[in-house]
């Protein structure tokens, strides 16, 4: 299955149908987004910008792809309707990889998501000797699996399905203490030396969650590589499709709307990470997650 990142439309048709000042809508399950979001607001700080998180659902590795693909539809008929974005970034690998045709066979929205790195990777390392960290739902996929045989035949590639770093992202951001020990327990099978001599010197992080880590990631690592974060990449498609910022007069900064589907880990120490980031309103619209 080959998903293209291209939003379903030109830059030319996007770009004419814009307001000067596009509304942007960066949709993850949980906070990884927040990585994504970053990036995108440095390409166009004019925007308006609402973060959306479907934390009431976190975290979709949890979830059978079918529900998956049903939840999020239903949340983003709510989130469009609401916000009327004019291009939405899909800031989660697994939403992405499983529910990016179907959005864009339901709603006319431009959608923009995120894919694991390997392209990129197999460019950075000299090497030849790379990492896909990833959640373990990830990289048991098979889209993932084509990526690899299309871009780094060429490479020895190690794959890493972490269960708990997207929850020690989600946690540190609230102000919960995370142990090195355990954080150094998650990306130590990163790091590979083959019988010739050649080791990791490149790690995906395939997990918008995971670039929130990185400074740990850099300090715990037995040493140095490459750590591949596609949110510039996405950044720079968000770009391409709506043109570059505007040249009218914007205030640089304008707050992030947080629109949250649950709400109910929304803590003093979250609301202010959130707001460090950009994120200073919140609104919480309840859509508990049915398993039935």
């Amino acid at each position: 299955m080959r998903i293209d990142l291209m939003a379903g439309a030109t830059t030319a048709s996007v770009a004419r149908d814009l307001t000067p000042v596009p509304t942007i809508l960066v949709f993850d399950s949980g906070l990884g987004g927040l990585t994504v979001l970053e990036q995108v607001r440095r390409a166009r700080p004019d925007a308006t910008y609402v973060y959306a998180a479907d934390d009431a659902a976190f975290p979709y590795g949890r979830l059978s792809e079918a529900t998956l693909v049903d939840r999020v539809l239903v949340v983003m008929e709510r989130l469009l309707a609401v916000h009327a974005p004019d291009l939405v970034v899909v800031a989660c690998n697994t939403a992405s990889t499983l529910v990016l045709p179907a959005l864009r066979q339901r709603f006319a929205t431009p959608f923009v998501g995120v894919v694991p790195p390997i392209k990129p990777a197999t460019e950075a390392t000299r090497s030849r000797v790379i990492t896909l960290l990833a959640t373990p739902g990830t990289v048991a996929r098979a889209y993932t699996h084509e990526l690899i045989e299309t871009y780094a035949g060429a490479c020895d590639v190690t794959l890493v399905g972490a269960p708990n770093l997207a929850g020690f992202a989600e946690a540190e951001l609230a102000g919960l203490p995370i142990d090195d020990a355990a954080l150094a327990a998650e990306i130590a099978p990163c790091f590979v030396t083959l019988d010739d001599g050649r080791r990791t010197d490149v790690v995906c992080l395939a997990c918008t969650h995971y670039p929130l880590l990185l400074a740990r990631f850099q300090a715990l690592a037995p040493w140095p590589v490459t750590w591949i974060d596609p949110a510039p990449a996405i950044a720079r498609r968000v770009t391409q499709l709506l043109g570059p910022a505007s040249r009218l007069p914007f205030d640089r900064e304008a707050p992030v709307l947080g629109a949250f589907t649950g709400g109910s880990g929304l803590t003093g120490p979250l609301r202010h990470s959130l707001a460090l980031r950009g994120v200073l309103e919140i609104a919480v619209e309840s859509m508990p997650l049915s398993l039935q």
